[in-house]
């Protein structure tokens, strides 16, 4: 099972856009997602606060920053599944 973040916070109309993109590929079977709230955290404040949302991988770190839709989020999915 793989795990990811969304780096979001509460009020980021994108932030919805893209969880609802998450929720419609990601298949439960095989994936987990947890969503961050980077405002209660000051280091990802400073790390994701002009850039969320961002999904990332748990286990490699690689990161998916928005824009992406549902064919760049398989995309991900792929190339993290390949490169391990």
């Amino acid at each position: 099972m793989r795990q990811f973040l969304l780096m979001s916070s509460v009020g980021c109309h994108l932030c919805d856009e893209a969880a609802e993109i998450l929720i419609h590929t990601l298949d439960p079977q095989q994936h987990l997602l947890d969503e961050v709230d980077i405002a209660y955290d000051d280091a990802l404040m400073e790390k994701y606060a002009l850039l969320i949302p961002v999904l990332v991988d748990e286990v490699s770190g690689a990161e998916l920053r928005w824009p992406f839709d549902h064919e760049g989020l398989r995309g991900f999915i792929a190339s993290i599944h390949s490169s391990v």
